[in-house]
């Protein structure tokens, strides 16, 4: 029978980093931020506390300095360690210490935002912020499903299926008129991947060659394929086939699209962060 701290361990092991540790980091984000609200009702600045404050440096530093050790876990990922700070760990303090920076940067600016650079920073941090949130509901909702659409099946096979398909297609249309062999050509000849990132998000099939192709011999076949000796109608059970396939794989490249789209804002967000929050202190230490 397993221990206590065997059963606590393998807990620890299978808890997600939202709930690290019962939940350690999302306690002492909560901690921060009330205390960073009481003192910001309590610090003695008129009319209220601000940037230029006392209290606004104070939080400047700590946001400031936050949003550069959050930068870092993608340097800590290439990193194996374990305990506290395994990554685990780290991607859970990232996610709940980053949040707090919604309350200690808008306290920071002492709610008062204009067009400059000053501004430029909070809404970079923001944004930055706000796809994390996409980020993390992503990643929790969207791996189910991306397993579900595959039906155990990997983009591997499912494109090796589809190739099959595409071999017994081409042997298929060989006695078939010019005309509905041409449609069938364009299907054979389409790639699946292309379209862009907005097709692959939107998992359209605007100009699908294979929709195309099958629409017209459906109206020579009829709705119910024949599997005969009539080869248009083998090919169009096969181009059935191949539509519920390519209707699969599109939506598997719309999840995992939706699973990396966020990355592609969130990153450069952050080096512009950067850069925003670097031309603020620049400015606020030198030219104030």
């Amino acid at each position: 029978m397993a221990s206590r701290a065997e059963r606590a361990r393998d807990t620890a092991l299978h808890d997600g980093f939202l709930r690290h540790r019962n939940f350690r980091w999302l306690k002492i984000s909560t901690m921060l931020c009330l205390a960073v609200i009481a003192g910001y009702f309590l610090a003695d600045v008129k009319p209220r506390p601000n940037g230029g404050s006392w209290y606004g440096y104070t939080l400047g530093t700590i946001g400031a300095l936050l949003i550069l050790w959050l930068t870092l876990l993608g340097v800590r990922k290439r990193w194996m360690t374990s305990g506290h700070w395994r990554l685990k760990a780290w991607t859970s303090a990232h996610v709940y210490l980053g949040l707090s920076l919604i309350v200690i940067g808008t306290l920071h600016t002492g709610f008062q935002l204009g067009w400059n650079v000053h501004t430029l920073a909070w809404a970079l941090m923001m944004l930055v912020i706000i796809t994390g949130i996409w980020g993390i509901i992503v990643y929790a909702t969207l791996p189910k499903a991306l397993s579900n659409n595959r039906e155990e099946l990997t983009q591997t096979q499912m494109l090796e299926g589809l190739r099959a398909i595409d071999r017994q297609l081409h042997e298929a249309a060989q006695p078939l008129e010019h005309a509905d062999a041409e449609l069938v050509r364009k299907s054979l000849e389409q790639n699946p991947f292309g379209g862009g990132i907005l097709a692959r998000l939107t998992a359209s099939n605007a100009g699908c060659a294979t929709c195309k192709a099958l629409a017209r011999i459906r109206r020579i076949t009829g709705p119910q394929a024949d599997l005969g000796g009539d080869p248009l109608e083998k090919v169009d059970s096969l181009l059935e086939r191949k539509k519920a396939m390519l209707v699969r794989l599109r939506r598997h490249l719309q999840l995992k699209a939706m699973l990396e789209v966020w990355l592609y804002i969130h990153v450069p967000a952050t080096f512009a962060l950067i850069a925003a929050l670097t031309a603020h202190i620049v400015s606020v230490f030198f030219y104030w």
